[in-house]
């Protein structure tokens, strides 16, 4: 595909856009509870905004009604992004402090058959994010 004197494309990263029905909720969710800070925000009033923690970056983009059918999203576990942590001991940490402000769990810190420690939690708006860590 690319000639020997070609550098490869090198993908820096990804940024899931999530749709939201309370734009105003989706930002404090996002910025209170998760602890991400705003980097932008589009409209007037804003329909479309970019949220940050260190290096996961999450769009927020406003919607007029829901984007599953049902419950499809909770049965299937249709996750609408997922973030890496470098550690086990970071996961831990990060789960303590999203218990503490008191945000909705989809799936409580466990660790799964291949090893790895995950949390899943739900936004306003029923986004399922996970937040993934290699186990010790």
């Amino acid at each position: 595909m690319y000639g020997a004197q070609e550098e490869q494309p090198l993908l820096s990263g990804a940024e899931p856009v999530l749709y939201v029905t309370d734009f105003p909720a989706a930002l404090a969710f996002y910025t209170r509870k998760l602890g991400f800070a705003l980097d932008i925000t589009y409209g007037d009033p804003p329909f479309y905004g970019i949220v940050q923690r260190d290096r996961a970056r999450l769009c927020l983009r406003l919607v007029e009604g829901p984007v599953f059918a049902g419950d499809v999203r909770e049965r299937e576990e249709l996750l609408s992004a997922s973030i890496t942590l470098d550690s086990a001991a970071a996961i831990e940490r990060l789960f303590l402090d999203y218990q503490a402000a008191d945000v909705p769990f989809h799936l409580a810190l466990t660790t799964q058959p291949w090893g790895a420690r995950n949390v899943i939690v739900r936004d306003p708006a029923g986004n399922l994010i996970l937040f993934a860590a290699p186990g010790d």
